[in-house]
């Protein structure tokens, strides 16, 4: 699995999983006002899991992290005003926990749901 790295220090070396990463976004992604779900496709909903990991995407790059993250959003709200506060949220919430460069974060509306 790769990793992201920071800086060495003399006292040693951190890396960070991009599953830790994946948590970090799908976790902070829940949080956020109109995000119902998170969308893992056709084969996540035929397992049924519930795993803050299903639909999110990271890339270690030379500029950052690449996220990117299908989300399911309920119906009736400004869909571009969920998808850009899930972007800032899951941004700062990356680079404050992770100490890591947020390069893109792509958000994906895969489905509408109805509140109950």
């Amino acid at each position: 699995m790769e990793a992201a790295r920071l800086p060495d220090s003399r006292l040693g070396r951190i890396t960070i999983s991009n599953r830790a990463i994946a948590q970090i976004v799908g976790l902070t992604a829940l949080e956020c006002y109109g995000v119902v779900g998170l969308d893992g496709g056709r084969v996540g909903r035929l397992l049924g899991r519930d795993d803050p990991t299903r639909g999110v995407e990271v890339k270690p790059g030379v500029e950052g992290l690449a996220v990117a993250l299908h989300v399911v959003v309920e119906y009736g709200l400004n869909l571009a005003e969920v998808a850009s506060t899930v972007r800032s949220r899951v941004s700062y919430e990356v680079g404050r926990l992770t100490g890591l460069e947020v390069a893109s974060v792509e958000v994906h509306i895969g489905d509408l749901r109805r509140s109950a």
